[in-house]
């Protein structure tokens, strides 16, 4: 029997393309994917600490593995992410003597360097790069999610320089460092060659991809690269931040079809002096305006945010801003957090965490309940409509994708559906997803889209 390997992933998007980054390096050098801990010779731990529930989750998985490593002393145990960061891991290696490997995020390195210590010892530098160098580019997903994978997460940006009083992610994964541009178009063409039809650009802050190069392309213009690509069928970005969202940028989402219409660019707080203690660099205003400017530029277009409630110092009517912002502007997604202290960041060393948990909670449902009804009456407007879905997995016997403004639709069909784009009648909608009918088996979809074409009745 082979090598095996289980990598265990939490958290952002981020961590999903790490994660299949480190299986795609482990293939190479021979492993086999199990998804099962106990049959591995390699267990990767792909850790989140951006709220304090998942760095207590990451931890108790990591205890979990223990009395596993003490069973078979010659399993290896590789963690890797935010827990680990960018700037040492001495305090880790001493309360997790077990663990073999500590890999900042993104970086398969010091994994594979492990593994391969004892051969690459035999070999002079030239053959060592050769052999085990990580592709960069030209990536190669592991074996069992090849031509199974309908969406894909590319990184463009790690990192971030911006350092929002409340975030980690600077401490952790380092500043702001834009991919090449070739690199990138490289990996899309590869992810589509392996089935992909979509891909979604991923950068704690997108729109500043190649900010940080010297005459460097933008996200508009990387863009438009990326939709020249044969048999890609849909591209998305996240995240946005409203002080740089140009409108270059959204005029190429209006232009392209194959960049989807759907936008995610959090507001955080509702309240200008929560914004300048988060150090947001905006205002509720300015934020309204930028709202506008998506709504006139891009048609049909849908938007998610972010919304952080009981930040230090949050008043009840500095809360009720936000509440009220959201209800005024009526968006498509709210993705809601209590604040949690994060050591290391501005806030934890400078703002008290003063607002009771309990209060916290009582905000936060007051915020779910009225975006559970925002949402409802938008989706209900998609009632009897006929919308174009590109479906990924059957889940529970259904069939689910997304329509272009990422709605969530399930639909019941004998065909396999898989990766292809398909127009659908929306029968029920809800806040949350909706319910369709494909069309006549007879009917075959129009030419918008290769999978479409393909498709078999």
């Amino acid at each position: 029997m082979g090598r095996r390997y289980y990598i265990w992933t939490a958290g952002c998007q981020m961590n999903t393309a790490d994660s299949q980054r480190v299986g795609a390096a482990l293939e190479r050098l021979g492993y086999d994917w199990t998804e099962r801990p106990e049959d591995a010779d390699v267990i990767v731990l792909n850790t989140c600490v951006v709220r304090q529930s998942a760095e207590d989750k990451a931890y108790g998985r990591l205890m979990s593995l223990r009395p596993l490593k003490e069973r078979r002393p010659d399993l290896v145990i590789n963690l890797m992410g935010c827990l680990v960061g960018v700037r040492g891991h001495e305090r880790l290696k001493q309360r997790f003597p077990f663990v073999d490997v500590f890999s900042p995020p993104s970086d398969p390195g010091p994994l594979i360097a492990h593994l391969t210590q004892a051969e690459a010892k035999a070999l002079d530098d030239a053959e060592t790069q050769r052999r085990f160098a990580i592709m960069d580019g030209d990536l190669l997903l592991p074996r069992h999610l090849r031509g199974n994978l309908v969406t894909a997460f590319v990184p463009v940006v790690y990192g971030c320089s911006h350092a929002c009083t409340f975030c980690i992610i600077p401490y952790r994964r380092g500043v702001e460092r834009s991919r090449p541009v070739g690199t990138i178009v490289a990996e899309a063409r590869s992810l589509v060659a392996q089935g992909v039809k979509e891909i979604t650009l991923l950068g704690q802050i997108v729109d500043r991809y190649g900010k940080d190069i010297p005459d460097g392309p933008n996200l508009a213009q990387l863009l438009r690269l990326l939709h020249d690509i044969e048999g890609l069928e849909r591209i998305r970005f996240l995240t946005s931040h409203p002080n740089w969202m140009t409108d270059e940028l959204l005029e190429t989402v209006a232009e392209l079809p194959k960049v989807m219409p759907h936008i995610e660019v959090p507001v955080q707080a509702g309240d200008d002096e929560v914004l300048r203690r988060m150090k947001r660099g905006y205002t509720a205003a300015d934020y309204r305006r930028l709202v506008a400017r998506i709504r006139a530029t891009v048609p049909e277009v849908s938007i998610a945010t972010d919304v952080i409630v009981g930040f230090p110092g949050e008043t009840a009517a500095q809360f009720q801003r936000t509440y009220d912002l959201l209800a005024e502007l009526r968006l498509d997604v709210v993705h809601l957090a209590r604040y949690s202290e994060r050591p290391g960041t501005v806030a934890a060393r400078r703002l008290p965490d003063d607002v009771p948990d309990e209060e916290k909670w009582r905000r936060f449902r007051l915020i779910e309940e009225l975006q559970k009804g925002i949402a409802e009456e938008i989706n209900r407007g998609y009632l009897g409509r006929t919308v174009e879905v590109l479906f990924e997995e059957k889940v529970r016997g259904r069939w689910k994708g997304r329509t272009p403004q990422n709605k969530l639709v399930f639909v019941e069909s004998e065909r396999d559906l898989k990766g292809q784009i398909w127009p659908v009648t929306i029968t029920w909608t809800g806040p949350w997803s909706m319910l369709g009918r494909l069309p006549h088996p007879r009917f075959a979809p129009s030419a918008a889209s290769s999978a479409a074409r393909d498709a078999v009745s």
